[in-house]
């Protein structure tokens, strides 16, 4: 269940940091509201992740999942640049999370 937790944390950071970029460094209320409320789901479901997993790992993998997910989201639908090298070093964050996965418990 703590992978499930960990997981769904993960997504919610990339929720936020999404609201966040809509907030326009927090002059919008709206999606400044939104950034809170999803971050305080975000670090409670970490939180619940980490009763049971080492710290480290769900640190790691709660940031790694947010960040790809944020520069997936940005390449997709923000007009961010997209290269092979930027692909590649997202995918080397992937295989690491992975990794962290499979050598926890």
């Amino acid at each position: 269940m703590a992978w499930l937790y960990l997981a769904a944390a993960g997504v919610l950071e990339v929720v936020w940091a999404l609201t966040l970029k809509a907030s326009h460094g927090f002059t919008r209320l709206g999606p400044s509201l939104l950034t809170f409320a999803f971050m305080a789901a975000s670090f409670y479901l970490l939180a619940l992740a980490t009763k049971t997993l080492p710290i480290g790992t769900a640190y790691a993998v709660w940031t790694g999942i947010g960040a790809v997910g944020a520069a997936i989201f940005g390449m997709l639908f923000l007009h961010e640049p997209v290269s092979a090298p930027r692909l590649f070093f997202l995918a080397l964050i992937v295989a690491g999370l992975i990794g962290l996965k499979l050598t926890s418990g």
